[in-house]
């Protein structure tokens, strides 16, 4: 075992020595085409001027176009330029490869291309979906692509008043009860969205299946990386949608007071004829 050490020790001190010698300033000065022993300002700037100019090539122009965008990619807080300036740095990347003649940047970069245009229409697609609803498209299909499948059967309780709230569901088939309120919900429409905006993120009611059915299913980190992406519309968007519900809401409870104010008062005249007739 003694000699295995010491082949290890020798080598490892080998790459170390090598390694030394090899990022000594006077000799990356003797890589670089200068001389240690007389180091100017003027002969360092003439010398990285030459390397400069015998770089000055159209594949690297277009490097360096390529490169711009793609550090621009990094400053830009919004989805929709971020994809549309990566998509030029990878075709400036892609020519400069093709004229330089390196197959692996050409093929690299120009993979990059269908991959960020696929991602660029589904965000262009999410805005203009974000745009209809501010003008009274409440249509959830253009969410379904980001939404998993659920089956429930008759009887199955999605959620209970005051659980903590991780999803939001928009029914596809069967029937649900929403127990508080007596209100069924059937298909095409949104349940648990107002967990999305509540403060404690907890239920606001109980849902029961009341008809087997299939719901489809998005968490809330889900909605939330969709409204970042795309460029904070869909927020606008979801502001509709739960103040549409508290407003139906708000309607069916005052519609519900009015049957039942409606009820007592027909009750307290019925009460009130017998009486009448029984002292006339």
């Amino acid at each position: 075992m003694e000699p295995i050490s010491a082949d290890l020790s020798t080598v490892l001190n080998r790459i170390l020595d090598t390694a030394a010698d090899n990022l000594r300033i006077a000799k990356i000065l003797v890589q670089m085409g200068l001389d240690p022993n007389n180091i100017t300002y003027d002969a360092l700037f003439d010398r990285l001027l030459e390397i400069v100019l015998a770089n000055i090539t159209l594949a690297n122009m277009f490097a360096l176009v390529g490169a711009i965008f793609l550090v621009a990619t990094l400053l830009m807080q919004r989805m929709v330029p971020l994809r549309v300036a990566n998509m030029v740095g990878c075709a400036f990347f892609a020519t400069s490869g093709a004229l330089s003649g390196s197959v692996a940047t050409f093929l690299l970069y120009l993979l990059l291309l269908p991959v960020n245009a696929v991602r660029l229409r589904q965000l262009l697609r999410l805005v203009k979906k974000a745009r209809n609803a501010m003008q009274g498209d409440m249509s959830m299909e253009w969410l379904k692509p980001f939404m998993t499948e659920r089956r429930y059967r008759h009887g199955d309780r999605l959620f209970r008043k005051g659980d903590a709230a991780a999803e939001m569901f928009l029914t596809v088939t069967g029937k649900f009860l929403v127990k508080e309120i007596g209100v069924e919900i059937p298909p095409g429409r949104l349940m648990g969205e107002l967990g999305f905006l509540a403060p404690d993120n907890r239920r606001t009611g109980t849902v029961e299946c009341i008809e087997d059915g299939q719901v489809l299913t998005i968490t809330y980190e889900r909605l939330l990386e969709i409204y970042f992406q795309s460029n904070q519309q869909f927020g606008y968007y979801i502001l509709l949608l739960t103040s549409r519900r508290l407003l139906e809401n708000n309607q069916r409870l005052q519609e519900n007071n009015s049957r039942l104010e409606a009820t007592l008062a027909q009750e307290k005249a019925a009460r009130q004829t017998p009486a009448a007739d029984g002292s006339a």
